[in-house]
């Protein structure tokens, strides 16, 4: 997969007002059934299995959390989900199109991990990033004022509207994750995918970073997310899929708690964190 495939997939992560196209300002499509189908997908990198015959479906407005040890596959099949690679086997439908053939990318944030990591040296301030997420709604690459309200609404939303003119480099690495955020949201996008976002990014900041995952959902976002803390997953996610190479559980938080699936997948030392976040 080159890098202009996966820049067109997942635009909406990494002209004037009659020449933007897209929903009525303020208005989120209604979406019905599943955003995600993944059926009986296989994958293997050189002839070593990742994933066996994994089945699940996520529909919308859904937030699911995807837990596993490390290694486990987890990230390769949210990849798998983006288009970024083909299944051996199986099939995977995104919004109902096959995957590899999904190009409608405004349709997804995708925050990769560590993405903020290669772009602390770039010379873009926040706001130029914002705005990157409006170019696939955009027509002739004229942003007018309509784009730029909605690129302000979506600072506004994560809490980085006081930070647009400053330089990314120069922010911390909850303020870089929430701009990326904002990059997506400003591309209107239907569904949120993150890979262990919020890794080296203080405690604080993360939690303030979950809540505003949470927020998002509420409003009809569907999200999926990658992330090693069990217990923010479980305290957040309203579906939990628990990954090592097969499927060992895809249900509700309480029946994830109540299952052995952690035991089977992370080994039997393992224990479910509960957090308090009272």
């Amino acid at each position: 997969m080159s890098s202009s495939d996966e820049a067109r997939r997942g635009a909406g992560a990494v002209g004037g007002d009659a020449g933007t196209a897209d929903r009525p300002e303020g208005e989120r499509e209604s979406i019905d059934g599943a955003v995600i189908e993944v059926s009986n997908v296989t994958f293997g990198y050189g002839g070593s299995p990742v994933l066996e015959d994994v089945s699940l479906t996520v529909e919308a407005g859904e937030f699911l959390g995807l837990v596993g040890p490390n290694g486990s596959g987890k990230s390769t099949l949210l990849r798998l989900v983006l288009g970024l690679h083909r299944p051996d086997s199986g099939e995977i439908r995104l919004f109902g199109e096959p995957a590899r053939a999904f190009d409608d990318g405004e349709r997804v944030g995708y925050v990769a991990q560590d993405v903020t990591g290669g772009t602390r040296e770039m010379p873009i301030t926040v706001r130029e990033v914002v705005t990157m997420g409006r170019y696939p709604r955009v027509r002739f690459g004229r942003v007018g004022s309509r784009d730029r309200r909605i690129v302000t609404e979506a600072m506004e939303t994560v809490g980085v509207d006081h930070l647009a003119d400053r330089r990314l480099a120069h922010l911390s690495g909850g303020q870089r994750q929430r701009v990326f955020i904002a990059r997506a949201l400003a591309g209107e996008a239907d569904l949120l995918a993150l890979d262990e976002p919020a890794v080296g990014v203080d405690a604080e900041s993360r939690e303030a970073f979950y809540d505003l995952l949470h927020e998002l959902n509420g409003r009809g976002i569907t999200v999926v997310l990658i992330d090693h803390d069990i217990g923010v997953v479980t305290e957040h996610a309203s579906r939990v899929a628990c990954l090592n190479r097969r499927l060992f559980f895809h249900g509700d938080p309480d029946g994830f708690a109540e299952s052995d699936a952690l035991a089977r997948a992370y080994g039997a030392n393992q224990r479910l964190l509960d957090h308090d976040h009272s």
